[in-house]
Protein backbone atom coordinates (compact mmCIF):
# COMPACT_ATOMS: atom_id res chain seq x y z
CA UNK A 1 0.00 0.00 0.00
CA UNK A 2 2.72 2.17 0.73
CA UNK A 3 4.50 1.81 -2.35
CA UNK A 4 1.05 1.80 -4.91
CA UNK A 5 0.51 5.41 -2.48
CA UNK A 6 4.22 6.42 -3.03
CA UNK A 7 3.48 5.81 -6.69
CA UNK A 8 0.29 7.92 -7.12
CA UNK A 9 1.98 10.57 -5.02
CA UNK A 10 5.19 11.00 -7.85
CA UNK A 11 5.45 13.58 -9.77
CA UNK A 12 4.30 11.86 -12.92
CA UNK A 13 1.75 10.52 -11.44
CA UNK A 14 0.21 13.75 -10.24
CA UNK A 15 0.69 15.30 -13.45
CA UNK A 16 -0.83 12.12 -15.44
CA UNK A 17 -3.79 12.92 -12.88
CA UNK A 18 -3.89 16.41 -14.30
CA UNK A 19 -3.57 15.96 -17.55
CA UNK A 20 -6.62 13.19 -17.36
CA UNK A 21 -9.24 15.95 -16.08
CA UNK A 22 -8.63 18.33 -18.71
CA UNK A 23 -11.61 18.02 -21.09
CA UNK A 24 -10.98 16.55 -24.67
CA UNK A 25 -12.23 19.08 -26.32
CA UNK A 26 -9.33 21.66 -24.83
CA UNK A 27 -7.06 18.74 -26.47
CA UNK A 28 -8.62 19.34 -29.53
CA UNK A 29 -8.86 23.20 -30.26
CA UNK A 30 -4.95 22.77 -28.79
CA UNK A 31 -3.89 20.60 -31.42
CA UNK A 32 -6.21 22.56 -34.34
CA UNK A 33 -4.17 25.34 -33.58
CA UNK A 34 -0.56 23.60 -33.46
CA UNK A 35 -1.79 22.60 -36.97
CA UNK A 36 -2.82 26.03 -38.12
CA UNK A 37 0.53 27.74 -36.49
CA UNK A 38 2.18 25.57 -39.02
CA UNK A 39 0.18 25.49 -42.08
CA UNK A 40 -0.18 29.51 -41.50
CA UNK A 41 4.48 29.21 -41.75
CA UNK A 42 4.07 26.43 -44.39
CA UNK A 43 1.89 28.29 -47.00
CA UNK A 44 4.10 31.81 -46.26
CA UNK A 45 1.00 33.42 -44.64
CA UNK A 46 1.05 36.90 -44.24
CA UNK A 47 -2.42 38.22 -43.15
CA UNK A 48 -1.46 38.63 -39.51
CA UNK A 49 1.50 41.13 -40.73
CA UNK A 50 -0.85 42.60 -43.15
CA UNK A 51 -3.42 43.09 -39.99
CA UNK A 52 -0.48 44.79 -37.96
CA UNK A 53 -0.12 47.17 -40.66
CA UNK A 54 -3.66 48.72 -41.01
CA UNK A 55 -3.51 46.80 -44.68
CA UNK A 56 -1.43 49.36 -45.97
CA UNK A 57 0.98 46.99 -47.59
CA UNK A 58 4.57 46.81 -47.67
CA UNK A 59 7.16 49.87 -49.31
CA UNK A 60 8.41 48.84 -52.60
CA UNK A 61 12.32 48.67 -52.37
CA UNK A 62 14.57 50.60 -55.06
CA UNK A 63 17.92 49.31 -55.73
CA UNK A 64 20.18 51.66 -58.14
CA UNK A 65 23.41 52.76 -58.47
CA UNK A 66 23.31 56.93 -56.81
CA UNK A 67 24.22 58.05 -60.19
CA UNK A 68 21.63 56.70 -62.39
CA UNK A 69 19.98 58.60 -64.71
CA UNK A 70 17.86 55.94 -65.14
CA UNK A 71 16.65 56.86 -61.56
CA UNK A 72 16.07 60.29 -61.71
CA UNK A 73 14.79 60.54 -64.78
CA UNK A 74 12.46 58.08 -64.97
CA UNK A 75 11.91 55.96 -61.97
CA UNK A 76 11.90 58.60 -59.68
CA UNK A 77 8.45 59.98 -61.61
CA UNK A 78 6.87 56.47 -60.88
CA UNK A 79 4.19 56.52 -58.30
CA UNK A 80 3.51 52.82 -58.19
CA UNK A 81 7.04 52.11 -57.57
CA UNK A 82 7.37 54.49 -54.86
CA UNK A 83 4.18 53.70 -53.34
CA UNK A 84 3.38 50.45 -51.59
CA UNK A 85 2.15 47.23 -52.88
CA UNK A 86 -0.65 45.42 -50.70
CA UNK A 87 -1.82 42.08 -52.14
CA UNK A 88 -5.06 40.71 -51.79
CA UNK A 89 -6.52 39.96 -48.14
CA UNK A 90 -7.45 36.73 -49.26
CA UNK A 91 -4.57 35.54 -51.34
CA UNK A 92 -2.12 36.58 -48.29
CA UNK A 93 0.48 33.88 -49.16
CA UNK A 94 2.97 33.68 -52.26
CA UNK A 95 1.45 30.09 -53.05
CA UNK A 96 -2.40 31.41 -53.13
CA UNK A 97 -0.93 34.31 -55.46
CA UNK A 98 0.75 32.03 -57.51
CA UNK A 99 -1.98 29.16 -57.77
CA UNK A 100 -4.69 31.96 -58.22
CA UNK A 101 -2.77 33.15 -61.14
CA UNK A 102 -2.76 29.69 -62.89
CA UNK A 103 -6.20 28.42 -62.37
CA UNK A 104 -8.18 31.40 -61.44
CA UNK A 105 -6.68 34.41 -63.23
CA UNK A 106 -9.58 36.01 -64.83
CA UNK A 107 -7.86 37.22 -67.84
CA UNK A 108 -9.35 39.89 -70.44
CA UNK A 109 -11.68 38.35 -73.60
CA UNK A 110 -9.47 39.55 -76.97
CA UNK A 111 -8.54 38.67 -80.30
CA UNK A 112 -5.26 38.30 -81.37
CA UNK A 113 -3.96 38.54 -85.29
CA UNK A 114 -1.24 36.22 -85.76
CA UNK A 115 2.13 36.69 -87.68
CA UNK A 116 4.31 33.57 -88.36
CA UNK A 117 7.96 34.33 -88.65
CA UNK A 118 10.68 32.27 -90.24
CA UNK A 119 14.09 32.01 -88.10
CA UNK A 120 16.36 31.47 -91.11
CA UNK A 121 17.24 28.22 -90.03
CA UNK A 122 14.24 26.46 -91.05
CA UNK A 123 12.29 27.13 -87.26
CA UNK A 124 8.97 29.12 -86.90
CA UNK A 125 7.96 31.26 -84.28
CA UNK A 126 4.54 32.70 -83.74
CA UNK A 127 3.70 36.62 -83.36
CA UNK A 128 0.38 37.25 -81.95
CA UNK A 129 -1.03 41.15 -82.25
CA UNK A 130 -2.79 43.37 -80.02
CA UNK A 131 -3.30 46.74 -81.44
CA UNK A 132 -4.60 50.06 -79.44
CA UNK A 133 -7.12 50.22 -81.62
CA UNK A 134 -7.83 46.48 -81.14
CA UNK A 135 -9.65 47.40 -77.43
CA UNK A 136 -10.94 50.59 -78.36
CA UNK A 137 -14.51 50.98 -80.12
CA UNK A 138 -15.43 51.58 -83.44
CA UNK A 139 -17.12 54.87 -83.50
CA UNK A 140 -13.58 55.91 -81.07
CA UNK A 141 -11.46 54.67 -84.02
CA UNK A 142 -11.56 57.18 -87.39
CA UNK A 143 -9.27 56.95 -90.23
CA UNK A 144 -6.74 59.16 -88.05
CA UNK A 145 -6.25 56.91 -85.36
CA UNK A 146 -5.53 53.70 -87.36
CA UNK A 147 -2.87 55.57 -89.45
CA UNK A 148 -1.44 57.16 -86.15
CA UNK A 149 -1.05 53.27 -85.06
CA UNK A 150 1.89 52.77 -88.03
CA UNK A 151 3.57 55.31 -85.64
CA UNK A 152 2.35 53.79 -82.29
CA UNK A 153 5.46 52.46 -79.68
CA UNK A 154 5.60 48.02 -79.76
CA UNK A 155 5.92 46.17 -76.89
CA UNK A 156 7.38 42.71 -77.25
CA UNK A 157 6.53 40.27 -74.46
CA UNK A 158 8.34 37.23 -73.98
CA UNK A 159 6.58 34.32 -72.00
CA UNK A 160 7.59 32.47 -69.22
CA UNK A 161 8.62 28.13 -69.45
CA UNK A 162 5.52 26.40 -71.32
CA UNK A 163 3.49 29.78 -71.54
CA UNK A 164 2.19 31.52 -74.62
CA UNK A 165 0.17 34.34 -75.79
CA UNK A 166 -2.68 32.03 -74.37
CA UNK A 167 -1.04 32.38 -70.41
CA UNK A 168 -3.45 34.30 -68.09
CA UNK A 169 -0.92 36.81 -66.91
CA UNK A 170 -0.15 37.27 -70.56
CA UNK A 171 -3.38 38.09 -71.60
CA UNK A 172 -3.53 40.52 -68.03
CA UNK A 173 0.14 42.41 -69.74
CA UNK A 174 -1.04 42.64 -73.32
CA UNK A 175 -4.57 43.63 -72.53
CA UNK A 176 -3.87 46.43 -70.27
CA UNK A 177 -0.63 47.76 -72.11
CA UNK A 178 -3.16 47.86 -75.37
CA UNK A 179 -6.14 50.12 -73.61
CA UNK A 180 -3.35 52.14 -72.35
CA UNK A 181 -2.14 53.06 -75.77
CA UNK A 182 0.69 50.48 -76.85
CA UNK A 183 1.02 48.08 -79.69
CA UNK A 184 1.82 44.53 -78.37
CA UNK A 185 2.96 41.44 -79.78
CA UNK A 186 3.46 38.61 -78.00
CA UNK A 187 6.71 36.24 -79.18
CA UNK A 188 5.93 32.88 -78.68
CA UNK A 189 8.38 30.15 -78.17
CA UNK A 190 9.45 27.61 -80.46
CA UNK A 191 6.82 24.49 -80.64
CA UNK A 192 4.40 27.38 -78.35
CA UNK A 193 0.93 28.86 -79.66
CA UNK A 194 -0.34 25.84 -81.30
CA UNK A 195 2.63 25.95 -84.42
CA UNK A 196 5.00 23.05 -85.06
CA UNK A 197 8.59 22.50 -84.18
CA UNK A 198 10.19 22.41 -87.74
CA UNK A 199 14.05 22.85 -87.25
CA UNK A 200 16.06 20.38 -85.08
CA UNK A 201 16.14 22.50 -82.32
CA UNK A 202 13.85 23.96 -79.23
CA UNK A 203 13.51 26.75 -76.99
CA UNK A 204 15.90 26.69 -73.61
CA UNK A 205 16.67 29.24 -70.80
CA UNK A 206 19.97 30.63 -72.64
CA UNK A 207 18.31 31.25 -76.21
CA UNK A 208 18.29 34.31 -77.44
CA UNK A 209 18.64 33.90 -81.36
CA UNK A 210 14.69 34.04 -81.81
CA UNK A 211 14.11 36.94 -79.93
CA UNK A 212 17.01 38.49 -82.06
CA UNK A 213 15.17 37.69 -85.38
CA UNK A 214 11.84 39.36 -83.99
CA UNK A 215 13.04 42.53 -82.66
CA UNK A 216 15.54 42.61 -86.19
CA UNK A 217 12.45 41.74 -87.81
CA UNK A 218 9.83 44.94 -86.50
CA UNK A 219 12.74 47.15 -86.40
CA UNK A 220 13.45 46.94 -89.91
CA UNK A 221 9.60 47.75 -90.72
CA UNK A 222 9.63 50.54 -88.02
CA UNK A 223 12.90 51.92 -87.83
CA UNK A 224 11.59 55.25 -86.15
CA UNK A 225 8.84 53.94 -83.43
CA UNK A 226 10.39 53.07 -80.08
CA UNK A 227 10.20 49.58 -79.40
CA UNK A 228 10.43 48.00 -75.78
CA UNK A 229 10.11 44.43 -74.73
CA UNK A 230 8.97 42.78 -71.28
CA UNK A 231 10.14 39.48 -70.37
CA UNK A 232 8.14 37.02 -67.51
CA UNK A 233 9.75 34.68 -65.65
CA UNK A 234 12.34 32.20 -67.83
CA UNK A 235 11.47 34.80 -70.92
CA UNK A 236 12.66 37.62 -68.58
CA UNK A 237 16.31 35.77 -68.21
CA UNK A 238 16.37 35.38 -72.19
CA UNK A 239 15.16 38.69 -72.74
CA UNK A 240 18.13 40.12 -70.12
CA UNK A 241 20.35 37.63 -71.72
CA UNK A 242 19.95 39.33 -74.93
CA UNK A 243 20.31 42.97 -73.96
CA UNK A 244 23.55 42.06 -72.29
CA UNK A 245 24.87 40.26 -75.65
CA UNK A 246 24.06 43.51 -77.74
CA UNK A 247 25.48 45.69 -75.46
CA UNK A 248 25.44 48.89 -77.32
CA UNK A 249 24.19 47.53 -80.41
CA UNK A 250 20.99 46.75 -79.01
CA UNK A 251 17.93 47.55 -81.26
CA UNK A 252 15.35 48.23 -78.55
CA UNK A 253 15.19 51.43 -76.08
CA UNK A 254 13.83 49.88 -72.97
CA UNK A 255 13.09 47.22 -71.14
CA UNK A 256 11.59 45.60 -68.06
CA UNK A 257 12.27 42.01 -66.12
CA UNK A 258 9.42 40.54 -64.00
CA UNK A 259 9.58 37.56 -61.57
CA UNK A 260 13.41 36.96 -63.40
CA UNK A 261 15.52 33.74 -62.08
CA UNK A 262 19.16 35.33 -62.70
CA UNK A 263 20.55 32.28 -61.64
CA UNK A 264 19.18 29.30 -63.17
CA UNK A 265 21.20 26.83 -61.17
CA UNK A 266 20.53 28.66 -57.89
CA UNK A 267 17.11 28.45 -59.03
CA UNK A 268 17.05 24.93 -59.65
CA UNK A 269 18.33 23.78 -56.31
CA UNK A 270 15.85 26.23 -54.67
CA UNK A 271 12.64 24.32 -56.01
CA UNK A 272 14.11 21.18 -55.35
CA UNK A 273 15.04 21.82 -51.23
CA UNK A 274 12.04 21.43 -49.24
CA UNK A 275 8.26 20.12 -50.14
CA UNK A 276 6.54 23.09 -51.26
CA UNK A 277 9.12 24.25 -53.92
CA UNK A 278 9.15 20.60 -55.18
CA UNK A 279 5.20 20.72 -55.56
CA UNK A 280 6.52 23.09 -58.08
CA UNK A 281 9.58 21.41 -59.30
CA UNK A 282 7.03 18.53 -60.35
CA UNK A 283 4.16 20.81 -61.89
CA UNK A 284 7.03 22.57 -64.18
CA UNK A 285 8.47 19.66 -65.32
CA UNK A 286 4.87 18.05 -65.94
CA UNK A 287 4.45 21.47 -68.07
CA UNK A 288 7.75 20.85 -69.82
CA UNK A 289 6.25 17.14 -70.56
CA UNK A 290 3.41 18.12 -71.83
CA UNK A 291 5.69 19.99 -74.49
CA UNK A 292 7.81 17.09 -75.42
CA UNK A 293 4.12 15.08 -76.08
CA UNK A 294 3.01 17.28 -78.46
CA UNK A 295 6.11 17.07 -80.59
CA UNK A 296 6.86 13.58 -79.75
CA UNK A 297 8.78 12.83 -83.25
CA UNK A 298 10.76 15.54 -82.75
CA UNK A 299 11.84 14.57 -79.08
CA UNK A 300 12.14 10.83 -80.03
CA UNK A 301 14.44 11.54 -83.18
CA UNK A 302 16.96 13.81 -81.05
CA UNK A 303 16.33 13.42 -77.34
CA UNK A 304 16.40 10.28 -74.54
CA UNK A 305 12.89 9.72 -74.94
CA UNK A 306 12.44 7.27 -72.24
CA UNK A 307 14.51 9.70 -69.96
CA UNK A 308 11.61 12.50 -70.55
CA UNK A 309 8.95 9.78 -70.08
CA UNK A 310 10.40 8.66 -66.47
CA UNK A 311 10.88 12.84 -65.50
CA UNK A 312 10.03 13.93 -62.59
CA UNK A 313 10.72 17.29 -62.42
CA UNK A 314 12.77 20.31 -64.32
CA UNK A 315 16.27 19.03 -64.21
CA UNK A 316 15.62 15.46 -65.18
CA UNK A 317 13.64 16.50 -68.33
CA UNK A 318 16.60 19.40 -68.97
CA UNK A 319 19.18 16.55 -68.63
CA UNK A 320 17.33 14.01 -70.99
CA UNK A 321 15.83 16.79 -74.13
CA UNK A 322 17.46 20.38 -73.16
CA UNK A 323 21.15 19.24 -72.97
CA UNK A 324 20.70 16.42 -75.55
CA UNK A 325 18.82 19.25 -78.51
CA UNK A 326 21.23 22.22 -76.76
CA UNK A 327 24.37 20.53 -76.99
CA UNK A 328 25.55 20.86 -73.03
CA UNK A 329 27.41 18.10 -71.04
CA UNK A 330 25.16 18.49 -67.97
CA UNK A 331 22.33 19.95 -66.36
CA UNK A 332 24.61 22.36 -64.43
CA UNK A 333 26.64 23.55 -67.30
CA UNK A 334 23.70 24.50 -69.10
CA UNK A 335 22.19 26.61 -66.07
CA UNK A 336 25.14 28.42 -65.73
CA UNK A 337 25.72 29.00 -69.08
CA UNK A 338 22.02 30.41 -69.95
CA UNK A 339 21.74 32.40 -66.46
CA UNK A 340 21.31 36.23 -67.19
CA UNK A 341 23.30 37.52 -64.56
CA UNK A 342 26.78 36.87 -66.27
CA UNK A 343 25.21 39.75 -68.47
CA UNK A 344 23.88 42.72 -66.26
CA UNK A 345 26.86 44.20 -66.00
CA UNK A 346 26.96 44.72 -69.94
CA UNK A 347 23.05 46.21 -70.85
CA UNK A 348 23.57 49.69 -72.25
CA UNK A 349 19.72 50.18 -72.34
CA UNK A 350 16.99 51.41 -69.48
CA UNK A 351 16.11 48.13 -67.54
CA UNK A 352 13.65 48.05 -64.59
CA UNK A 353 13.97 44.58 -62.73
CA UNK A 354 10.55 43.21 -60.54
CA UNK A 355 10.63 40.48 -58.24
CA UNK A 356 8.87 39.39 -55.05
CA UNK A 357 11.21 38.41 -51.95
CA UNK A 358 8.20 35.79 -51.36
CA UNK A 359 8.93 33.96 -54.69
CA UNK A 360 8.25 30.57 -54.38
CA UNK A 361 10.11 29.71 -57.71
CA UNK A 362 12.61 32.07 -58.14
CA UNK A 363 14.69 32.59 -55.27
CA UNK A 364 15.57 35.74 -53.58
CA UNK A 365 18.89 34.61 -53.18
CA UNK A 366 19.40 35.09 -56.58
CA UNK A 367 18.37 38.62 -56.92
CA UNK A 368 21.25 41.11 -58.36
CA UNK A 369 21.66 43.47 -55.55
CA UNK A 370 25.41 44.44 -56.44
CA UNK A 371 24.98 44.15 -60.37
CA UNK A 372 21.79 47.54 -59.75
CA UNK A 373 24.41 49.50 -57.80
CA UNK A 374 27.17 49.07 -60.55
CA UNK A 375 24.91 49.25 -63.64
CA UNK A 376 23.75 52.96 -64.30
CA UNK A 377 21.25 51.06 -66.74
CA UNK A 378 19.23 48.80 -64.36
CA UNK A 379 17.04 49.96 -61.43
CA UNK A 380 15.78 46.97 -59.45
CA UNK A 381 12.41 47.40 -57.59
CA UNK A 382 11.31 44.37 -54.64
CA UNK A 383 8.39 43.89 -52.89
CA UNK A 384 7.71 41.75 -49.83
CA UNK A 385 4.95 39.70 -51.31
CA UNK A 386 3.62 38.60 -54.96
CA UNK A 387 4.35 35.31 -55.22
CA UNK A 388 5.72 34.08 -58.77
CA UNK A 389 3.73 36.80 -61.53
CA UNK A 390 0.61 36.66 -59.35
CA UNK A 391 0.95 40.27 -57.62
CA UNK A 392 -2.86 40.21 -57.30
CA UNK A 393 -4.29 43.70 -55.11
CA UNK A 394 -7.77 45.09 -54.59
CA UNK A 395 -10.28 43.19 -52.29
CA UNK A 396 -11.55 41.60 -56.08
CA UNK A 397 -8.05 39.93 -56.87
CA UNK A 398 -9.15 41.81 -60.58
CA UNK A 399 -5.84 44.24 -60.41
CA UNK A 400 -1.96 43.05 -61.14
CA UNK A 401 0.17 45.13 -59.20
CA UNK A 402 3.14 44.47 -61.89
CA UNK A 403 1.31 44.98 -65.08
CA UNK A 404 0.49 48.59 -64.41
CA UNK A 405 3.93 49.16 -62.57
CA UNK A 406 5.79 47.94 -66.14
CA UNK A 407 3.38 50.19 -68.16
CA UNK A 408 3.95 53.17 -66.18
CA UNK A 409 7.83 52.85 -66.01
CA UNK A 410 7.55 52.40 -70.03
CA UNK A 411 5.39 55.60 -70.62
CA UNK A 412 7.56 57.53 -68.14
CA UNK A 413 10.64 56.10 -69.94
CA UNK A 414 8.94 56.68 -73.73
CA UNK A 415 8.62 60.45 -72.63
CA UNK A 416 12.73 61.08 -71.53
CA UNK A 417 15.29 61.70 -72.98
CA UNK A 418 17.03 58.57 -72.39
CA UNK A 419 15.60 57.15 -75.69
CA UNK A 420 16.80 57.90 -78.98
CA UNK A 421 13.02 57.91 -80.26
CA UNK A 422 11.42 59.79 -77.63
CA UNK A 423 10.34 62.39 -80.21
CA UNK A 424 8.58 59.78 -81.98
CA UNK A 425 6.25 58.90 -78.97
CA UNK A 426 2.63 60.07 -79.58
CA UNK A 427 0.64 63.07 -77.45
CA UNK A 428 -1.47 60.37 -75.81
CA UNK A 429 1.36 57.81 -74.66
CA UNK A 430 3.52 60.63 -73.16
CA UNK A 431 3.35 61.07 -69.04
CA UNK A 432 -0.16 61.23 -68.22
CA UNK A 433 -2.41 61.59 -64.82
CA UNK A 434 -1.42 58.58 -62.92
CA UNK A 435 -4.78 58.96 -60.78
CA UNK A 436 -6.12 55.17 -63.14
CA UNK A 437 -2.88 53.34 -62.59
CA UNK A 438 -3.97 53.44 -58.59
CA UNK A 439 -7.19 52.29 -59.79
CA UNK A 440 -7.60 48.94 -57.99
CA UNK A 441 -9.42 47.61 -61.10
CA UNK A 442 -7.27 48.01 -63.56
CA UNK A 443 -10.08 47.29 -66.33
CA UNK A 444 -12.92 49.89 -65.82
CA UNK A 445 -14.10 51.13 -68.26
CA UNK A 446 -14.01 47.98 -70.33
CA UNK A 447 -15.68 47.60 -73.67
CA UNK A 448 -16.99 44.66 -74.72
CA UNK A 449 -16.28 43.82 -78.37
CA UNK A 450 -19.36 43.39 -80.11
CA UNK A 451 -17.42 42.29 -83.40
CA UNK A 452 -15.41 39.81 -83.34
CA UNK A 453 -14.36 39.76 -86.94
CA UNK A 454 -10.31 40.09 -87.65
CA UNK A 455 -9.49 43.15 -90.49
CA UNK A 456 -6.00 42.84 -92.36
CA UNK A 457 -6.22 46.97 -92.62
CA UNK A 458 -5.68 46.98 -89.24
CA UNK A 459 -2.58 44.85 -88.68
CA UNK A 460 -0.06 47.48 -87.58
CA UNK A 461 2.92 47.55 -89.62
CA UNK A 462 2.54 44.47 -91.91
CA UNK A 463 3.77 44.77 -94.97
CA UNK A 464 0.91 43.22 -97.62
CA UNK A 465 3.21 42.59 -100.39
CA UNK A 466 3.73 38.79 -101.71
CA UNK A 467 7.13 37.83 -99.87
CA UNK A 468 9.81 39.97 -98.24
CA UNK A 469 13.05 39.03 -97.71
CA UNK A 470 15.33 40.32 -94.90
CA UNK A 471 18.65 39.02 -94.75
CA UNK A 472 18.64 35.70 -94.22
CA UNK A 473 15.20 35.25 -92.56
CA UNK A 474 11.99 35.26 -94.84
CA UNK A 475 9.05 37.15 -93.44
CA UNK A 476 5.78 34.66 -94.09
CA UNK A 477 3.48 36.37 -96.69
CA UNK A 478 -0.17 37.91 -95.69
CA UNK A 479 -1.74 34.64 -96.57
CA UNK A 480 -0.13 32.82 -94.28
CA UNK A 481 -0.71 35.33 -91.18
CA UNK A 482 -3.12 33.08 -89.06
CA UNK A 483 -6.42 34.76 -87.69
CA UNK A 484 -7.55 33.03 -84.98
CA UNK A 485 -9.44 33.45 -81.86
CA UNK A 486 -8.10 32.61 -78.31
CA UNK A 487 -11.43 32.97 -76.17
CA UNK A 488 -11.95 32.32 -72.29
CA UNK A 489 -15.14 33.24 -70.00
CA UNK A 490 -15.04 36.95 -69.91
CA UNK A 491 -15.20 37.26 -65.94
CA UNK A 492 -15.35 41.14 -65.67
Amino acid sequence: MERMSSCADSPYGLLLRALSLIPITHYVMGMVSVLFVMLYNFLEFHIVQDLVSGFRGQRVDLTFNSCSQLYHEVVSKCTLLHGRYMSTPWLSSPHLQTTFLRFFGRPPVFNYRREILNTGDGGIVALDWLARHDVMEKEDTGNDEVQQDADTPVVVVIPGLTSDSDSVYIKHLTFYMAKRGWNVVVSNHRGLGDVPLTSDFFYNGGWTEDLRKVVKHIRSRSPDVPLFVVGTSLGANMMVKYLGEDGKDILIDGAAAVCCPWDLLLCNRFIMRNPVQRFYDKALGAGLKRYAMKHQDFFTRLSDWDGIEKARNVREFDTSATCRVGKFDTADIYYRESSCVNYVGRIKVPLLCISALDDPVCTKEALIWDECRVNKNVVLATTQHGGHLGYFDGMDAKGVWWVRAVDEFLTVLGSSKLIKRQNKMPDYLRVRPQKSLTNKDPYVGLVKKTDNQVHLDNIPNINKTSVEEQGSETVSTVDSIIFFRKRIMDQF
